[in-house]
């Protein structure tokens, strides 16, 4: 039997009612099946994810399916398949999510025609059967280009802004270099840190035209839409990213990018936290003032003389209390 060529990695936290869509169009990725190898985590499910992964598992001629005895989250997850990958080359997808025909087939082979060492692409939402083409911020196309002359300007969209792993596929030398782990441990913005990694990191990178990934919106289930205790990592995922970027040989030249972010993920975490229990919100304000003292004094003064009034105005209270107004 032919070696896979490319292994996509599978987490899901129950997620019955959507898995077995995402792995139907799994199946129909490469016009030759043992292209491809499936590495599925179930991340403690308490519904029938598991069994669904483990049916499917037996059309593909190459398949690891991994259980979690109690969740472990998204990062984690993806770290546990990322031990499992084969071939030259892998990618993501979430277990609500789903790929046109072909999509990795043509991604395989744009990475091997640029040369580069990964791609990503636009992605599709969907919400209440209603689909929106959502663009990756980049203005070229079909070009291999050094990653870190994606994540400027800084209050602009940019690639560090729009992190998600599923919207890509990495070449294996991603993984060798050690540029391909998530944060271990995180819930949510586990993907901020690794995307600014990914960047900081590698040598090439191309956006590029295939068929599209399809996002499902307004899950119930999903992180986007719930205000648990798992938002809070969103502030230890951002000090992460201010760790890397000011470990950088041109850290000066990307740390205004990194406040700018800071900034406005803080100002939508406060809006987010009215809607917590008040012990919960005590909790996500806190983590935000240590966040806020985190970032450098003049670089806050900056970044604020560009940010819209409503953010400045979640943002005035925070800000004082952590010595940065």
């Amino acid at each position: 039997m032919r070696s896979p060529l490319v292994t996509v990695i599978l987490p899901a936290k129950d997620a019955a009612p959507f898995i077995g869509t995402t792995l139907e169009t799994l199946t129909r990725q490469f016009d030759d099946p043992t292209a491809l190898k499936l590495v599925a985590v179930d991340d403690g499910s308490r519904d029938g994810t598991g069994d669904t992964m483990r049916h499917y598992a037996e059309r593909f001629p190459h398949a690891v399916v991994l259980s979690n005895d109690g969740p472990r989250g998204l990062a984690s997850a993806r770290n546990q398949g990322l031990a499992h990958v084969e071939g030259e080359a892998f990618g993501f997808i979430d277990g609500d999510d789903w790929m046109q025909p072909l999509r990795l087939q043509a991604l395989a082979n744009r990475l091997t025609e640029l040369a580069c060492d990964f791609v990503r692409t636009d992605h599709v939402t969907v919400r209440d059967g209603e689909r929106m083409l959502v663009r990756a911020p980049h203005p070229w196309r079909e070009r291999a280009l050094p990653p870190r002359d994606a994540i400027l300007p800084v209050d602009e969209p940019s690639m560090v802004d729009y992190p998600f792993a599923w919207a890509g596929l990495f070449h294996r030398r991603m993984l060798d270099e050690g540029l391909a782990e998530f944060p271990d441990g995180l819930f949510t913005a586990e993907d901020r840190p690794w995307i600014w990694r990914l960047h900081l990191g590698a040598r090439s990178f191309a956006v590029v035209d295939a068929p599209a990934l399809l996002y499902r919106r307004g899950v119930s289930t999903s992180l986007t839409q719930v205000h648990d205790r798992r938002q809070l990592d969103f502030a230890r995922a951002m000090t992460q990213v201010l760790d890397v970027v000011e470990a950088d040989a041109e850290g000066e030249r990307f740390l205004p990018k990194a406040v700018w972010t800071a900034l406005a993920l803080s100002s939508h975490h406060l809006v987010r936290s009215r809607r917590m229990a008040p012990a919960l919100r005590r909790e996500m304000r806190k983590s935000i003032r240590e966040l806020l003292a985190r970032l450098p004094e003049s670089e806050v003064a900056s970044a604020l003389t560009r940010l819209d009034g409503p953010r400045r105005r979640v943002l005035a209270r925070s800000l004082r209390k952590a010595g940065r107004a």
